[in-house]
């Protein structure tokens, strides 16, 4: 409803004042002890028990009981899209890999959209960002806006904190973000339950749910998802999948793709090597850690689970092992494959994952099981390469060295893990009845989520009416999840004895990676104990 005349007279009695009265809507509840040295400019619309001191407002709709006050400026904009439509150049700084970036972007669609580019699926996430042009600028029920230098052309959710910010200019803060002290963004979004605050300073990003940034991270041309915690350091054009880390200053995450992923102090990776400038990227797979001062030259891949210490300058390729070292030795890059398996670090990060998962509405899907399709397969592979390089005593293989002695260790300890992989499939989905026992299928991990490579297949060549579609796809997938695994489980089983498993068999199989799984964790353990041992070491015990 418009103002009547002595609310306007109220108004302006108490300081405020507008461009035109009439183009300011208020609820029937509206009292002019809401405002207090406002301005007021073009529409604007206060929700009830909105409550604004000290703010110059332009083109914009408070909803019910938002407090924003000490405001320099409060501006809808002309045209805004509040950040959805801006282009991210995510994993090459060239944008070879470039996504748009949307207010209900999951981490899966992002995936597709950055390594695969279906023109379909690219298409209606065009047609969504179009909805969210020219509408105006509004700020949703019971949020607060306090302390701010500028705010231009931001749609802000519920439950909303901004407090001290410097700078925000088209964006989107979804329901229960924070944002604090001196924070400067620009063409972003912030999903619901991020925190952003302490000198951060963001530009053309996506920033996942329950993800934490500040002191004074600076993050440029990248994709930010679930639970990630990113402090100090900087990120150029990442991909940064759920629940990766870098905690401490002179760390640089570049040009590349990471997910469950930590990266120790002053840990580099360069893409500056030839002519043609910042054209390459590496692949940091699921759970890869990197040690304080490493460093990596891109083009390079690791395999999940990867611990990478020291300098690596000759663009390796580890894909094939998962849970190895690789480390530097006089100069070279030795890969101990396996190693990672009997590790107490390996074991912690697995088990603390889920527990750190502070989502509520949760788009991302995140599959956490460490008995899985996807890394049971690279094993598998991993074995089958190490028995080819032991036939012909080779020790090199994608720029690394693999001596001989590492490569027997590795094939023993892949060979436990595959056991113990498939009891576990086995067990975790035993209400599963597998009807058709098929032939082993690739998997993959779609930024958190296992599926099969036939079900990728799909997702790119089916069309779908909407985002809400395809989304809907992905759950569904994460739903038949468990049965898919003991369907992988039980082809692998088959293809181990020669012959369909018959329950007894299923059963053995079971009990075999409840042993075995023992076994790995037995030597964690072990592994751990070592680390106490330090505990008694002088500089622990602080004695003279």
């Amino acid at each position: 409803m418009k103002l009547s005349p002595s609310q306007i007279a109220a108004l302006e009695a108490r300081g405020n004042t507008a461009h035109d009265w009439n183009l300011v809507e208020v609820t029937p509840c509206f009292v002019p002890e809401q405002l207090t040295q406002c301005h007021l400019t073009g529409p604007v619309a206060i929700g009830c028990g909105a409550v604004l001191r000290r703010v110059c407002v332009r083109n914009y709709r408070l909803g019910d009981r938002v407090l924003c006050e000490d405001v320099t400026a409060l501006d809808g904009g002309t045209s805004p899209s509040f950040g959805n439509g801006v282009r991210v150049a995510t994993i090459n700084e060239n944008g070879q890999h470039a996504v748009t970036i949307y207010d209900r972007m999951t981490a899966q669609t992002a995936y597709l959209l950055a390594i695969h580019r279906p023109a379909h699926i690219e298409k209606l996430v065009a047609e969504y960002c179009d909805t969210k042009q020219n509408a105006i600028a509004s700020i949703g029920a019971n949020s607060v806006i306090r302390g701010v230098k500028f705010i231009r052309g931001i749609r802000i959710g519920e439950n909303v904190t901004i407090e001290g910010a410097s700078l925000l200019e088209n964006g989107t803060v979804c329901n229960n973000a924070y944002v604090g002290a001196d924070v400067q963004a620009r063409d972003f979004i912030f999903a619901e339950n991020s925190h952003v605050t302490e000198g951060a300073i963001i530009e053309r990003c996506f920033v996942g749910e329950a993800t934490h940034i500040s002191k004074h991270f600076t993050a440029t041309d990248s994709l930010i998802f679930a639970n990630c915690e990113l402090e100090n350091g900087e990120a150029v054009s990442i991909f940064a999948g759920p629940y990766t880390v870098s905690h401490h200053k002179a760390s640089l995450l570049i040009a590349g793709l990471f997910s469950f992923f930590n990266a120790g102090s002053a840990a580099n990776q360069s893409n500056h090597l030839f002519k043609g400038g910042a054209v390459h990227q590496s692949i940091h797979r699921r759970g890869c850690k990197f040690g304080s001062g490493t460093y990596v030259m891109a083009p390079a891949m690791e395999a999940p689970f990867t611990l990478v210490l020291g300098r690596h300058t000759k663009h390796h390729d580890t894909s094939a092992f998962p849970y190895s070292y690789l480390v530097e030795q006089d100069g070279r890059s030795i890969l101990m494959p396996g190693a990672n398996l009997t590790s107490a670090g390996t074991t912690r990060d697995i088990e603390k994952w889920p527990r750190r998962d502070k989502r509520d509405v949760k788009r991302d899907i995140i599959h956490f099981s460490p008995h899985n399709p996807y890394l049971t397969g690279l094993m598998v592979e991993a074995v089958n390469t190490l028995n080819k390089l032991a036939e012909t005593n080779a020790e090199n293989h994608n720029q690394v060295t693999i001596p001989s002695g590492h490569a027997r260790r590795g094939i023993k300890l892949y060979n436990k893990a595959i056991v113990a992989a498939i009891g576990g499939m086995l067990e975790d989905a035993k209400d599963f009845c597998v009807q058709n026992v098929s032939d082993l299928a690739m998997w993959h991990d779609i930024a958190g989520q296992y599926i099969p490579d036939s079900a990728l297949q799909e997702l790119l060549s089916t069309p779908h009416a909407s985002l809400d579609e395809l989304d809907d796809a992905f759950r569904r997938l994460d739903r038949d999840y468990p049965a898919m695994a003991r369907e992988y489980a039980t082809a692998l089983l088959t293809q181990l004895l020669g012959h369909e498993p018959s329950q007894a068999e299923i059963d053995d199989a079971i009990a075999a990676g409840q042993r075995t799984r023992a076994e790995l964790q037995h030597a964690a353990a072990d592994d751990l104990d070592k680390e106490k041992q330090l505990l008694n070491h002088p500089a622990n015990t602080l004695k003279n």
